[in-house]
């Protein structure tokens, strides 16, 4: 039987260095990608189908959908929301990013081995602390691991290896290329954020793709064409945010407590701005990520309690990838009509198409995209 390696992406938006990733992964290769909402907690500034089309034109074999409450959560949930996904799939190896060269599979069995006392200890510490402070202390204290804040892709590797934890799953990682955030085109290979400044400049300037060359270079040449495609962000939501704040009660939706409801309908009343409201609301222990993931929450009305969706939906094959599909026959939605995948990912996705009337219809009648 051929091997399956799973890749967790969110391709927002694909780029040269995705490529080089799923260049490496062996196998048959399925991805199991954020939909319109990203884990950061912003809207993708492709949709989801746009970019499930860029990642089989360079090499993917299978694009599978991560459901909206999985998508946008903090690492540890993504990290294992994605991978039961993929594990369900029977994927042999998961490939990643990591600026590190750790063995990622020796943190697996640690955790494997000691996760009742490593979560008792998370319990046990200070609420004054954010989660990712206290995640980071964990690993420190049952792994010896230093933190310097400059490697996002490691820590996102710890969730994905906690989250392996006594599955049968080979964790590989690819040497992370170009630098994390950074705004620079002048990397070979340039960063998710970097091409998204460049790509709103684009759109505010109502330029045409020729008049921005140096996106060119790090955008794999079968994919450009569908960088044309319709844009969004944050911009795009800020009016329908302001009044879904403004004129409903916060305290029924997902992780919000009566101190984050009040916070947040105050800086309300003067935010201009997306930015300007996330900067009026965090504190040390409400991080920027996790306030702009609780805006997601508000603006896409996620209730305080939910189930994940049974099966998973299948955004787009080639050939190959269709030995996936035939050895998981029952756990897999390819189109979804009268009956639905996941009410809240499909909410969330009528939401999505709000934000830019140029947006195509993001469910019923969608068919998987299939290549050769």
């Amino acid at each position: 039987m051929t091997e399956i390696t799973g890749i967790i992406a969110e391709f927002n938006p694909f780029h040269k260095g995705h490529e080089y990733l799923l260049a490496q992964a062996k196998g048959l290769k399925v991805v199991a990608m954020s939909g319109n909402w990203m884990q950061r907690g912003e809207p993708a500034i492709f949709d989801k189908w746009t970019r499930a089309e860029m990642a089989l034109r360079a090499g993917a074999d299978l694009v599978v959908e991560l459901p909206v409450t999985v998508s946008v959560q903090s690492a540890d949930f993504f990290a294992t929301g994605a991978v039961e996904i993929l594990d369900n799939l029977g994927i042999d190896r998961l490939i990643f990013g990591s600026e590190s060269d750790l063995n990622y599979n020796e943190i697996a069995q640690i955790y494997e081995q000691k996760a009742a006392e490593m979560e008792s200890f998370v319990k046990n510490l200070p609420d004054a602390l954010s989660y990712p402070e206290k995640t980071q202390l964990m690993w420190q204290e049952f792994t010896k691991l230093s933190f310097d804040g400059n490697t996002p892709n490691h820590v996102l590797a710890l969730a994905y290896a906690k989250a392996a934890a006594g599955k049968k799953i080979e964790l590989e990682t690819v040497k992370r290329q170009g630098h994390f955030h950074s705004p620079s085109l002048d990397d070979e290979f340039a960063s998710a954020t970097a091409l998204r400044q460049q790509l709103f400049l684009l759109t505010n300037t109502e330029k045409s793709l020729t008049d921005l060359s140096a996106l060119k270079k790090h955008i794999p040449s079968a994919i450009w064409a569908l960088y044309e495609q319709p844009k969004s962000g944050w911009d795009d939501f800020f009016p329908l945010l302001r009044y879904q704040i403004l004129v409903n009660s916060l305290e029924d939706i997902f992780q919000i407590n009566q101190e984050l409801s009040v916070r947040i309908k105050a800086a309300a009343q003067t935010a201009q701005n997306f930015d300007e409201l996330v900067n009026l609301i965090y504190t040390k222990r409400y991080t920027k990520a996790r306030v702009r993931r609780l805006l997601t929450y508000v603006l896409l009305a996620i209730p305080r309690e939910f189930e994940k969706p049974k099966t998973i939906h299948v955004l787009g094959f080639t050939k190959a990838g269709q030995e996936i599909l035939a050895q998981n026959k029952g756990k897999i939605v390819s189109k979804i009509g009268q009956n639905p995948w996941d009410v809240l990912t499909q909410k969330a996705d009528q939401i999505y198409q709000l934000g830019n009337p140029a947006t195509k219809e993001q469910n019923y009648g969608r068919k998987p995209i299939i290549l050769p």
